[in-house]
């Protein structure tokens, strides 16, 4: 394989013989989390793999114990104290999801075990997403006290409709792998023995397609996604402010002390 080299040990690139580039999240055996550096390569990585002609299709997946954990506290931490890392953040997870609906190369992810925050933005936001029976997908953003503003306002009640993307995002309840295909919001659920070899496959099939007659699909289909965009710069920067206000500091150290938050009156 060819490695694509990327500022950060959060996770890694390479390029198979066939044209698979492998987004894969680590460390080995470990729990993947995305601290502010893998959050900046995360926000490059699209526009890369799009324009590298030796890039055919790509796989988003992790050798750790889940896909990701999300964001480092430290990460978390500076954006509390700190508008110049709400901005940086702001920019970036603005970029990660324009940058993955962008990209002309099919994406596929393989999801098992824990995937929040920005992990969970690039899972949902591949165009095919397969999820292992024993997946948990949670969106955490309200339990912390911010908006759900990373990624969800724009892409989850196209895929499992308004309803549920409410009673998920606003209680922050995990969604299991079986039910997320349930309900439409990831594209497959299979054993989580099988998962990373069903997800190749997949990554394969689309590798040995036409290219153009893809991403002209992709790019297509994906034409909703920008007409609900508003809906997303809305998210985003609820979830930027409220970063900057008491109820982010009181659910940062309910989670650090685990217990329930005790937020303050309602806005």
């Amino acid at each position: 394989m060819n490695n694509i080299p990327v500022d950060t040990d959060n996770f890694r690139v390479d390029i198979d013989e066939i044209g698979i580039a492998h987004v894969v999240f680590g460390p080995a055996g470990g729990m993947p989390v995305t601290d502010a550096r893998g959050h900046g390569a995360l926000a490059t990585i699209w526009r890369r793999l799009d324009e590298d002609a030796n890039v055919r299709a790509v796989l988003v997946r992790s050798e750790g114990k889940a896909f990701c954990a999300g964001g480092a506290m430290d990460m978390v931490v500076e954006m509390l104290d700190s508008e110049g890392a709400r901005q940086r953040v702001m920019r970036e997870a603005r970029d990660i999801v324009a940058g993955m609906l962008a990209c002309g190369k099919p994406i596929v992810s393989a999801i098992h075990g824990a995937a929040v925050g920005a992990g969970l933005a690039v899972a949902l936001l591949a165009d095919i997403s397969v999820a292992a029976r024993n997946a948990k997908l949670i969106d955490g953003h309200t339990k912390l006290g911010v908006a759900a503003g990373d990624h969800a306002a724009l892409i989850w009640p196209l895929l499992c409709g308004m309803a549920k993307a409410k009673y998920y995002l606003l209680l922050c309840d995990a969604v299991s792998g079986e039910e997320a295909e349930r309900i439409g919001l990831v594209s497959r659920v299979v054993d989580a023995e099988t998962l990373q070899q069903d997800a190749l496959q997949i990554a394969q099939r689309l590798a040995a397609g036409s290219a153009t007659a893809i991403a002209g699909t992709k790019r297509a289909l994906n034409g909703w996604l920008h007409a609900a965009w508003p809906a997303f710069e809305a998210s985003l920067a609820a979830e930027m402010i409220g970063f900057g206000e008491a109820d982010a500091r009181e659910g940062l150290a309910a989670i650090r002390e685990k217990r329930a938050p005790r937020f303050g009156s309602a806005a």
